[in-house]
């Protein structure tokens, strides 16, 4: 039964990992016996809305595996799943929302390159912190738990509206040779990100960490970088943000494991938009002279080769690109046409 199936994938979430196989094969073995039983008690496969009237009595998927956690010196297996679960959270939003505010605060109280370099080498005290204060109240509730039975509400009271019919799809099976996104790989996307944002967001202050030692020729050198860059530069920015938005939007929903082919075919469109911008460069100029008076018998030919050879390998670029999105668009609609037939 799919039911059934969506309920063990969303057990084996919350089981230790070394005992995930054993334990849902010996819980599947369980309820299908029970499930057998009740078919043969009314004569006939249960329903869709009786499966979950069914399943709704063996209480929520933490609740479930909770009853296989080992004992805990400071949090029970009552509570030990629920502790995961905001732990995973605290984790990921102190990580968000230390890597935002520091993108923005920095540039804007600083430009010592030491001082970025700190705020990095701060990051993992900043999870130890929030691990320590959620681990904090989960111990306490633990010891209300125990001595004052009735304090705190138990666990499958929490979740006793839960809806079987809400458990997320069966994950698909990635391919030969492919493993499926796990929640882990799912955290260090969105973390990635962040840092990757963050990076972008300081580039502008400190040229240093795009350019290293090479941030003396900006100063330097006869030629920059014309204007058209900086919308090009934004409208990285703004999809480093659609992207992340969209990642931790999964992972709040639990849906990272999902097929993310429409994702990516939506990323790789709004990748054009960068290099549209620079393609529609007014001019074609994509850099200028900084003293056009005096550069100009110097250097103008030089600007102008450069130029136009750069407007050139962004149209074999962009004409790459349209390709590879055209093939995509190819492949969506052959897979979305086969099945259909079935």
């Amino acid at each position: 039964m799919e039911l059934l199936d969506r309920y063990l994938q969303a057990v084996r979430k919350h089981l230790p990992w070394k005992r995930q196989d054993d334990i849902v094969a010996e819980l599947r073995a369980n309820l299908e016996s029970q499930l057998e039983e009740k078919e043969a008690e009314l004569g006939r496969p249960l329903s869709a809305k009786e499966a979950e009237e069914w399943l709704k009595p063996f209480g929520h998927p933490i609740v479930m595996a909770a009853k296989y956690q080992p004992v805990q010196y400071l949090i029970g297996p009552g509570l030990f799943p629920m502790y995961l679960y905001v732990m995973k959270l605290a984790l990921l939003w102190a990580s968000i929302v230390y890597a935002v505010v520091s993108a923005v605060v920095l540039p804007l109280t600083t430009k010592d390159p030491g001082t970025v370099v700190g705020a990095i080498a701060q990051w993992p005290s900043v999870l130890f912190t929030t691990a320590a204060w959620v681990t904090l109240v989960f111990a306490v509730l633990e010891l209300l738990a125990r001595t004052c039975p009735g304090t705190i509400p138990q666990l499958d009271a929490v979740t006793r509206d839960w809806k079987p019919g809400s458990l997320p799809p069966i994950e698909r099976d990635p391919g030969p040779g492919r493993k499926p996104r796990s929640y882990v790989t799912a955290v260090a996307e969105v973390v990635f990100g962040f840092l990757v944002l963050a990076w972008l967001l300081l580039i502008p202050h400190y040229p240093f960490l795009l350019m290293g030692p090479g941030e003396v020729v900006l100063y330097k050198w006869p030629l920059q970088l014309a204007p058209v860059w900086w919308w090009f530069y934004w409208s990285v920015v703004g999809l480093n943000v659609v992207q992340l938005t969209w990642r931790c939007v999964d992972l709040m929903r639990e849906t990272w494991h999902r097929d993310r082919t429409v994702q990516n075919l939506v990323n790789k469109t709004m990748g054009v938009v960068p290099l549209i911008i620079l393609i529609s460069a007014p001019g074609q100029v994509l850099v200028e002279m900084r003293n056009p008076v005096t550069d100009a018998a110097q250097y103008g030919k030089v600007v102008d080769q450069i130029n136009k050879s750069a407007h050139l390998g962004f149209l074999v670029v962009l004409a790459i690109v349209l390709i590879q999105l055209l093939w995509d668009l190819g492949q969506l609609g052959m897979k979305a046409y086969r099945s259909r037939a079935l």
